[in-house]
C-alpha cells in the first residue's frame, strides 16, 4: 500500500512538473510572450538575465512543491537520510542540506540554474544549483552511509562525439563538463585512497578503509538522453517524461535482475574504469539507446 501511495505521488509531482514547465514563466513577461516550450528560450537565457526577464523572482517549480510534498513531515518522519547539496554563490563551494533541514528553499537552492532563476536566500546566503560544487557528494556519502553499497544513476553520458559549433550546443557542452566534475574529482580521490590502501592497508585509517571497501554499483542511463536536444531539460513534454520513466524501470528491472544477488559482497562496476580510462579510438557515431526519444524523433 505504501508503495502504490509513493508511486501515485511521484506519478502527480511529474505531471505537476509537466503542466508547470520552466519555460512557462516566461509568459508573464509580454516582451518574450510566444516563446516558450521553443528552443529560444536558450538563447534568451544568453540574452537576458533572470533578474531582467523575471523581476519578480516568480518560480513555478516553488508552488509545485509547496502542493505536493509535506517538508514538515519529511523532516521528522523516520528514514533514510538525505542529502540536497546547493553550492555557495560567493565560496563555491557545496552546502549539504540534510533531511531536517530539508525545506522548500534548500530544494528549489538545489536546482537553482543562475541563468533562469534567482539565487535562492537561506540564511542570509545565495545558493545556485548544487551540481556546480557536488553532483553528488560520493565521498559524504561513503563515509556517513550506514551501508557499504552505493548506487550512482547516471543520467548523462560523459563523452560526447563530435564537436558543438552552435551557441546552443556550446553552451549545452559546457553544463555537461561542469556538472560531471564535482563527480569525477570524487572518483578520483576514492580511486586514490584506494590505491593507498592496497600498498599501505595498516597504515591507513579506519576512514579510508571504509572508502577503499566500499561498493559501487552503476545504471547508466546516458544511451537514452544523449540523443536528447540540449533545450529538452527545460522543457518537460509529457511524451519526453514518459519515454524517461519507462526507460527507467525497464534498465532497473535489468539491473535488478543481473546484480541483485551482488549488493552486500562485491561492487559490479569499476569506477576508475568507467570514469576515469582513457578515451579508445573514435569511432563513428550511432543511436545506442533501445527506442528513439521523442525530441529526437520531432
Amino acid at each position: 500500500m505504501a508503495r502504490a501511495a509513493a508511486r501515485a505521488k511521484l506519478n502527480a509531482v511529474w505531471e505537476a512538473v509537466h503542466k508547470a514547465g520552466v519555460p512557462d514563466l516566461l509568459r508573464l513577461n509580454p516582451l518574450l510572450a510566444g516563446i516558450s516550450r521553443s528552443p529560444a528560450l536558450a538563447q534568451v537565457a544568453t540574452l537576458f538575465s533572470p533578474y531582467d526577464f523575471n523581476p519578480l523572482g516568480f518560480d513555478p517549480f516553488r508552488k509545485l512543491l509547496e502542493a505536493h510534498v509535506d517538508f514538515a513531515l519529511l523532516r521528522t518522519t523516520p528514514g533514510p537520510e538525505l542529502l540536497i547539496a546547493a553550492t555557495d554563490v560567493a565560496t563555491g563551494r557545496p552546502r549539504l542540506f540534510r533531511r531536517r533541514e530539508i525545506t522548500v528553499q534548500s530544494v528549489l537552492a538545489s536546482a537553482c540554474l543562475p541563468t533562469l532563476h534567482h539565487a535562492v536566500v537561506i540564511d542570509g546566503y545565495a545558493y545556485w544549483d548544487g551540481g556546480f560544487s557536488a553532483n553528488p557528494d560520493l565521498l559524504t556519502l561513503v563515509r556517513e552511509s550506514p551501508v557499504a553499497d552505493t548506487l550512482i544513476v547516471k543520467l548523462n553520458a560523459l563523452d560526447k562525439n563530435g564537436v558543438p559549433t552552435t551557441t546552443r550546443e556550446i553552451a549545452a557542452r559546457i553544463n555537461q563538463i561542469t556538472f560531471n566534475q564535482p563527480m569525477l574529482r570524487d572518483i578520483e580521490v576514492i580511486e586514490a585512497v584506494r590505491a593507498l590502501y592496497r600498498r599501505w592497508s595498516r597504515l591507513n585509517t579506519a576512514a579510508d578503509a571504509r572508502i577503499a571497501r566500499h561498493r559501487f554499483h552503476l545504471i547508466d542511463a546516458g544511451r537514452f538522453t544523449s540523443g536528447l536536444a540540449p533545450e529538452s531539460k527545460g522543457k518537460p513534454e509529457l511524451a519526453l517524461l514518459t519515454y524517461l520513466h519507462d526507460a527507467g524501470r525497464s534498465e532497473t528491472e535489468k539491473w535488478m535482475a543481473r546484480s541483485r544477488r551482488s549488493i552486500g559482497s562485491r561492487a559490479t562496476v569499476d569506477l576508475g574504469k568507467h570514469f576515469l580510462s582513457p578515451r579508445p579510438a573514435a569511432q563513428p557515431s550511432s543511436s545506442t539507446g533501445s527506442s528513439t526519444p521523442p525530441e529526437a524523433a520531432a
